[in-house]
């Protein structure tokens, strides 16, 4: 059996198509405005480089912000739980997952595989990633190089401002001052990382911490959210994944609690839905090649 999990994200989108042993296809792209023709095309390329149709996936679940846009799905569920399930899988002995995503952070608490508690942080920009573009754009640099050039830093600057606009003036000030980059780009990260910290330590942070999301992917914030919390952290090999991997395991669960009950879901109307859906919508947009 097939199975796909979709997750449309408030930057970008992944989707992950799998059987019941392995992976398939896993596509990474940016979500755009159009998140109906998004949905479709990065479907329609995993599809082909999985070597499947659409009408061959028993099961797919669509999560994230624009899952309501995505009309050949089966079911829709929230981030927190697809997050939640997809990390599990890849850490059975998790019991904290930070997930930074770029409009928001996201406190998970575990217990015995299942959710127990989880927070988000309000809707303030600093302490996602959002932050971090903000300042990077600022200083002319790529989203991907703050990090690394954070962690040259001998001297961290001490960077007061918490909103994402009076920092950017405090980082252009610092700089006028003659303050290295790199110092300045550490302290902004142990700024952010004590954000997270104070967050997610509101519903208590236990061994084992993963750390998911975009922000995983920033070394420079990974160092600073370990050296916060006080001991190693954990995170996945593709963290932009999760989401869209414990959509499809989510899916396979359903499908397999279906089968006991003798109560499996009728393909031919989610089918009809796809079909009509993809022959319909010819519109383009490109789909940049993602990891498997």
């Amino acid at each position: 059996m097939i199975f796909a999990g979709l997750d449309i994200g408030s930057t970008i989108t992944k989707i992950v198509i799998r059987d019941e042993n392995e992976i398939l296809a896993a596509l990474i792209n940016p979500t755009g405005a159009q998140h109906r023709q998004l949905a479709h095309k990065i479907t329609e390329a995993a599809l082909k480089k999985a070597n499947l149709t659409i009408d061959q996936i028993d099961y797919l679940i669509v999560t994230g912000y624009g899952r309501v846009n995505v009309p050949f799905a089966d079911r829709q569920m929230s981030e927190i739980t697809c997050h939640m399930r997809g990390i599990n899988w890849l850490f059975p002995n998790v019991r904290t997952i930070i997930d930074i995503g770029g409009q928001d952070s996201k406190g998970i608490k575990v217990v015995n595989g299942k959710m127990r508690n989880f927070i988000m942080n309000d809707k303030c920009a600093a302490g996602t990633g959002r932050f971090l573009e903000v300042i990077a754009d600022s200083l002319g640099l790529k989203i991907e190089e703050i990090g690394e050039i954070a962690l040259r830093s001998t001297h961290p600057a001490d960077i007061s401002k918490i909103c994402t606009v009076f920092a950017e003036q405090e980082v252009l000030l610092r700089l006028s001052e003659g303050v290295p980059l790199e110092d300045i780009l550490y302290g902004l990260h142990l700024s952010m990382a004590k954000r997270i910290h104070a967050l997610v330590g509101k519903i208590g942070i236990e061994k084992d911490v993963v750390v998911t999301g975009g922000g995983a992917l920033n070394n420079g914030l990974f160092k600073c959210l370990e050296e916060r919390i006080g001991f190693p952290l954990h995170r996945p090999a593709k963290p932009l994944l999760t989401g869209a991997l414990g959509a499809s395991i989510l899916a396979q669960e359903y499908v397999k609690k279906a089968q006991a009950e003798g109560s499996l879901p009728d393909k031919k109307e989610r089918k009809l839905r796809a079909v009509t859906f993809f022959d319909g919508d010819s519109a383009e947009t490109e789909v940049a090649k993602g990891s498997g």
